[in-house]
């Protein structure tokens, strides 16, 4: 790594700011649109700095005004190629010693907020904060271990982890989720004082009932009488594009719907496999022109995850004025009411037909104008608004709080 000021060249009285994470792809996913909207927020509307410690291919060093980003050489995850597993916490430490950031957010549970907690031994001052962006105890311990265990091993081998999780996010000064029930309703269970919600930001002028094209749906072969649904996301166990498989194949086919997977994973061969032509696989789609015009083209949004923190395609096939078929789990009890969709059993896909086809005879022109206003909430401008004016004060506060009462000692060891 590069030798680096650690003033970073910043004026007096400014601050930096520093996100560690292992959540990092270099084709989307939520936390690197978050990350990617923070940063710019930070130098647009702030004196501020900010520092980004990524994986990545290789070490590198990238620096942009008041902005670096650090990437830490990293192999990709196992069966998920845009992933990359950060273990080097020695060359994290590195280079957050190098820095000096007065405040240090992480990402996910894993091995480097221990990193962040080790530097704050070092350097007392340092606000640190916990986004809790998966439901990982849940998401990679109880669902899966499930089908290999019975479930109540699997349940208590994911109690386990939500102990963990209250273990580490007590030695955080601040704590936030992108929402109640996909995560702050269960961080207070454990004990974590004053869990904040600041739900994500979608860019809600990119979405719009407008840009629905009615050639993209001829080309599918649809006329207006038939629905085309639609589903956006990894294409892999963890979201369940599978289940709105199944779902769709129970419609009756004299509906004549389309169903348009959007994304990549280890799913899209098999589900490709399966030969039916009514089902479309237009992959990852990275412009954002195309894939609003998809959504607006579509009828009825369907996702079959029961694990959502926050729901970004949710707000964004809002935004596209679609009804959304989902599961009565996570943020999608935060995001779906009966007004603007249906929510069924976790898993039940026939439970979800149903929903798809009471949705589809609906009053969707209703349920449209009451979809785009559900969206309109989850602007980038709320979110930072809500991390910079509540979550990262109340950070430095209790910070300086605990060392104005605090022996040194106890504050070192904390």
């Amino acid at each position: 790594m590069n030798h680096y000021d650690p003033n970073f060249g910043r004026p007096p009285g400014t601050k930096l700011f520093c996100d560690l994470t292992q959540s990092w792809s270099d084709v989307g996913g939520g936390v690197r649109t978050y990350l990617l909207h923070k940063r710019r927020h930070i130098l647009a509307s702030t004196p501020h700095s900010h520092l980004m410690i990524v994986p990545g291919p290789r070490d590198e060093f990238i620096e942009e005004d008041r902005a670096v980003t650090v990437m830490v050489g990293s192999p990709r995850v196992p069966g998920s190629p845009h992933y990359r597993l950060m273990l080097r916490n020695r060359a994290v430490r590195a280079a957050l010693e190098q820095f000096r950031p007065d405040l240090i957010e992480c990402q996910d549970a894993y091995n480097l907020p221990w990193a962040a907690i080790g530097y704050r031994k070092r350097h007392p001052e340092t606000a640190l904060v916990a986004a809790y962006m998966t439901d990982f105890p849940t998401v990679y311990v109880e669902r899966p271990l499930s089908k290999f265990l019975t479930k109540p091993v699997a349940g208590l081998l994911a109690r386990v982890c939500y102990g963990y999780c209250g273990l580490l996010y007590r030695r955080f000064d601040a704590t936030f989720a992108l929402s109640e029930n996909g995560g702050a309703t269960k961080l207070r269970s454990l004990g974590i004082p004053e869990v904040d919600v600041v739900p994500l930001g979608v860019e809600l002028g990119e979405f719009g009932p407008e840009r629905r094209d009615e050639r993209l749906r001829r080309k599918l072969g649809l006329t207006p009488a038939q629905p085309l649904l639609v589903y956006v996301g990894r294409l892999d166990g963890e979201k369940k594009p599978d289940l709105v498989v199944d779902a769709f194949r129970r419609l009756p086919a004299s509906l004549g719907a389309r169903l348009a997977l959007i994304g990549e994973g280890p799913l899209k061969g098999e589900i490709a496999a399966m030969g039916d032509g009514r089902i479309v696989l237009p992959g990852y789609m990275k412009s954002r022109a195309e894939l609003a015009q998809w959504l607006a083209s579509a009828d009825i949004y369907v996702s079959g995850m029961a694990d959502e923190t926050f729901g970004v395609s949710i707000v964004e096939a809002q935004a596209s004025g679609l009804p959304v078929v989902g599961v009565a789990a996570g943020a999608m009890i935060d995001r779906v009411t009966d007004a603007v969709g249906r929510l069924g059993p976790v898993g039940d896909s026939a439970a979800m037909a149903a929903n798809i086809l009471a949705m589809w005879n609906a009053d969707r022109r209703k349920i449209a104008a009451e979809a785009r206003a559900c969206a309109l909430e989850f602007g980038w401008d709320s979110s930072m608004e809500a991390l910079f004016g509540r979550v990262h004060p109340a950070a430095f506060a209790r910070r300086a709080e605990q060392l104005r009462v605090a022996p040194v000692g106890a504050v070192l060891a904390a």
